[in-house]
């Protein structure tokens, strides 16, 4: 492993920080200054910051954060638009994170990412509930909730999705579970879970019954919730959530 990716994946510092680090000779590697980015780091070496040895990850170690999104940000590592990512929000040692799911530029809440592109995977492709708290521009009606309960298929889900999806036919599972949470003027608003994650789901969702989704936020995925987690911050899963995880992960490989 290259010697900036095993800093960053085995300490606080991001792979630009560790380049940086290397470049003012604060890294050691067998206590002797190390100045070469491209050092190949080999079992037994001893990497140390500033004079402080880096504890290597043990095999098969995860890391997931929780970040709550904010609003107007992608969720991508560039954009050819010039719009702000969830990257240029993240602390540095988390830039090489992957995220766990999208949600869309205008969307808010909870996202998990990881350091490990195989757990990424699994979590994705999971029927794991996600639940969102919306608010439509229509009142409730009878065709939204039979959908809701039976699920539906559109042959044209083009309606509610971003103007350059190539996505137009959509299957919508039944949804897990949905609340209904008041009303303020002619908006609704809704608690749902769902077991997918598919391209703007819920927007094409409401859209076919000619309801625009003005807000959406994920409050939480499985057990994991966003609670008071302020907007823009990070924190790491607890432990109950890592052993959930694990016994997740453990199940995933029968």
């Amino acid at each position: 492993m290259r010697l900036n990716k095993y800093i960053s994946h085995n300490s606080k510092y991001s792979r630009r920080d560790a380049d940086k680090l290397i470049e003012a000779g604060e890294v050691k590697v067998n206590k002797k200054t190390m100045l070469d980015f491209g050092y190949d780091v080999q079992d037994g070496d001893i990497v140390s910051i500033k004079n402080r040895a880096i504890k290597p990850r043990k095999q098969g170690e995860v890391t997931v954060i929780v970040f709550n999104k904010p609003k107007g940000v992608l969720v991508t590592k560039k954009d050819d638009r010039g719009r702000a990512t969830i990257y240029h929000k993240l602390p540095g040692k988390f830039r090489h994170f992957i995220p766990i799911g999208r949600l869309d530029y205008a969307s808010e809440g909870l996202l998990l990412l990881t350091d490990a592109p195989e757990v990424a995977q699994k979590l994705m492709e999971s029927s794991l509930p996600r639940t969102y708290n919306i608010k439509i521009d229509k009142p409730l009606n009878k065709d939204m909730i039979e959908a809701m309960q039976d699920g539906m298929i559109l042959d044209d889900a083009s309606a509610g999705a971003h103007e350059h999806s190539s996505i137009t036919h959509m299957e919508f599972a039944p949804f897990a579970a949905f609340e209904f949470r008041g009303t303020t003027g002619k908006y609704t608003k809704l608690r749902v879970t769902i077991t997918e994650g598919k391209n703007r789901e819920l927007r094409r969702f409401f859209a076919h019954f000619g309801a625009t989704v003005v807000d959406l936020k994920r409050v939480a995925f499985w057990e994991v919730e966003l609670n008071n987690l302020p907007t823009g911050k990070t924190r790491y899963l607890s432990h109950k959530e890592y052993d959930m995880l694990h016994k997740f992960l453990k199940e995933k490989k029968r």
